[in-house]
């Protein structure tokens, strides 16, 4: 761990970078523009090994004091490390912790907030095109003292329009693991009914969409349940437990 995580590297000259860095400065010495090589600078290492450092995440709440050559592994990790926005699409680079994030998404984002553990929403299916609304956008619900999202998204697949939803928990997947949920969607005394695994907003979103725990509903069957009606509806109701 201590070879691949901590290593110092030195130009001709003497200047010392560590190797994250030199990628960085694409193998320019920062001090002298001289190449960086291979030679290592071994005392570096060696006393660098024996420092203890306060994580970066100490404002979000982490007090540990790591070992400096498993730092970079433990902050990956760190239960208190930042979240980035959770919204499908987004190019915002909001990160931060809990309650920073929900505002971003309530007030930036102008995502929908539910209070209690049952919820049910209506979604239009018209059209794929017609779904860019808040109602095809992320909704946050909160319940136990807790924000968790639903998400319900439509896409094409080839020249399928294919519907989907699943929910995901602003905590980390130990704290998702407390929970289940189960959505149920339908309309015009239809209804399909999914329970899944909740997972966490740190899962990422491709993953989160291609992963089998959603709720998947493909056009035909959707226009079925939504009604033969000029502006077909779709009912998505769901419990938190």
């Amino acid at each position: 761990m201590f070879e691949t995580k901590l290593l110092f590297l030195q130009c001709h000259n003497g200047h010392t970078l560590c190797s994250s860095c030199k990628a960085r400065v694409l193998n320019k010495c920062p001090t002298c523009r001289q190449q960086v090589g291979d030679i290592r600078c071994l005392a570096l290492e060696k006393m660098a090994k024996s420092l203890e450092l306060h994580c970066k995440n100490e404002e979000f709440g982490c007090f540990e004091i790591i070992p400096y050559h498993t730092k970079l592994m433990h902050e990956d990790s760190c239960n208190f490390r930042p979240y980035s926005c959770p919204w499908y699409g987004c190019l915002c680079s909001t990160v931060g912790d809990i309650p920073l994030l929900v505002s971003h998404l309530t007030d930036y984002h102008k995502a929908v907030m539910l209070y209690g553990c049952k919820f049910k929403l209506e979604f239009l299916i018209e059209g794929l095109y017609k779904y860019q609304s808040y109602k095809w956008d992320v909704t946050i619900i909160n319940c136990f003292d807790k924000h968790f999202f639903l998400h319900a998204k439509a896409f094409l697949i080839g020249s399928t329009p294919v519907y989907m939803a699943f929910l995901s928990l602003i905590g980390n997947q130990a704290e998702a693991g407390n929970y289940s949920y189960n959505l149920e969607i339908g309309g015009n005394g239809r209804k399909l009914t999914f329970e899944g695994i909740l997972r966490s907003i740190r899962e990422s979103k491709r993953s989160s969409l291609e992963s089998a725990d959603n709720l998947i509903v493909l056009g035909d069957m959707a226009f079925s349940l939504g009604g033969e009606t000029r502006m077909p509806m779709l009912w998505v109701t769901g419990r938190i437990w």
